[in-house]
């Protein structure tokens, strides 16, 4: 959950080695709808900055298995989803209004236990870095070469959040208050609950506020997930499936019926997902090669955005002679609306694009998405929006 390198620290002498940690990342887009959605031929900019400040207690006050964490977080941008009609987001900067925001992103407590087979999270954080996050390192104890830093560069909303929890489940760029458990007898198996304030369910911008009303608003989720490696090249690979359920009364308005208000109390759903090293370039050497990724998701709500979810993609990583640091990759996620809110009975999204390294922490990202069928609105024309993203992490 560390974000950037910690470059920022080590110039005011913090370094990790005397248990402080001072970094973050900045992204800044542009990007071009050239055809289609709600406002086609139009250029929209996204600016994110997070600075995260970790210190390591057990280094600075011999407090074993204590981390702290504080997180500032500052967006600036244009509702580059909506003038094209994506109702799944082909651009995850954008999280919704208000679009101009300064927070306390994430402020929490993590104790470690019996040698990090336990470990508790308290405070307000982002539930997507532990549950359902398809992207995640895959660890392996073979060789250094054989893990996987990041299973995709995509851009999409989807890669970061499963479009069948968007309304329900905290994250960017709205965390929440709660508590993460996790057991983790090995390094191949793992098993994690968590229970957060719910208010993002009935519309409260959480992200934003300093402290939770406990109105009967919760969100539950829980997950079981393992890793392995596979054939004599030990190629590694992770699932998860996981459940929730969001407790509270869930508000919204029904389409097909003069945007009559329906209500539902509270809701459920499940969710899994699955990455796999495909092949090794040069096996055992580097981790260049091609790795694949697969989601899926369903629930049971009558209010939420997205009721089932398919989702999957390929990833290439160093596969252009003197680039060891590039990657690529195309991503496919197909959505079945609500038919409550959306006259449109599905959305499906093609994201493409190509990271390059230019120097030190600093990459450029191109990035083409079509969207043949946008959903937010009836009778929209396919949207072919370009991104061009630049990420620098420090």
């Amino acid at each position: 959950m560390t974000p950037g390198t910690g470059w920022l620290g080590e110039q005011l002498g913090l370094t990790k080695e005397k248990g402080v940690f001072l970094g973050g990342y900045w992204l800044a887009d542009v990007n071009y709808l050239s055809t289609g959605g709600e406002k086609p031929h139009s250029f929209a900019y996204n600016n994110l900055l997070l600075v995260d400040l970790a210190l390591n207690l057990d280094k600075l006050v011999n407090l074993p298995g204590a981390e702290f964490s504080v997180q500032f977080l500052q967006y600036n941008g244009q509702p580059v989803n909506q003038w094209a009609g994506s109702v799944q987001g082909y651009n995850s900067l954008d999280a919704g209004a208000p679009l101009n925001r300064s927070e306390l992103y994430q402020f929490w407590w993590r104790q470690a236990l019996f040698d990090e087979k336990l470990v508790f999270r308290i405070g307000k954080s982002l539930p997507t870095a532990d549950f359902n996050n398809v992207i995640k390192a895959v660890e392996t104890d073979k060789s250094a070469h054989m893990s996987i830093p990041s299973i995709s560069g995509l851009l999409y909303t989807p890669i970061w959040i499963n479009p069948t929890l968007l309304g329900v489940m905290p994250g960017y760029y709205n965390s929440e208050y709660g508590i993460t458990a996790s057991l983790a007898p090995n390094k191949h198996f793992y098993i994690n609950y968590g229970i957060y304030d719910g208010n993002l369910a009935n519309g409260t911008q959480t992200g934003l506020i300093l402290s939770t009303p406990f109105n009967g608003y919760y969100f539950n989720i829980a997950e079981v997930g393992a890793t392995w490696t596979l054939g004599d090249e030990n190629k590694p690979g992770h699932i998860g499936v996981g459940g929730w359920l969001q407790k509270g009364t869930l508000m919204g308005v029904n389409v097909n019926n003069n945007y009559a208000p329906i209500t539902q109390q509270g809701a459920d759903g499940l969710y899994a997902f699955m990455s796999q090293r495909l092949w090794f370039q040069h096996p055992g050497e580097d981790g260049s090669g091609i790795t694949s990724f697969m989601q899926l998701g369903i629930n049971n709500a009558q209010t939420l955005p997205v009721n089932d979810f398919i989702g999957g993609g390929l990833t290439g990583f160093g596969l252009i002679p003197g680039r060891p640091s590039d990657s690529l990759g195309i991503g496919v996620a197909w959505s079945a609306l609500n038919h409550n809110i959306f006259q449109a009975r599905s959305e499906t999204m093609i994201q493409a694009y190509y990271q390059a390294h230019l120097f030190g922490t600093v990459f450029l990202e191109p990035a083409v998405t079509y969207i043949p069928t946008p959903g937010a609105a009836p009778n929209l024309n396919s949207a072919v929006p370009f991104t061009l993203r630049l990420i620098t992490l420090f």
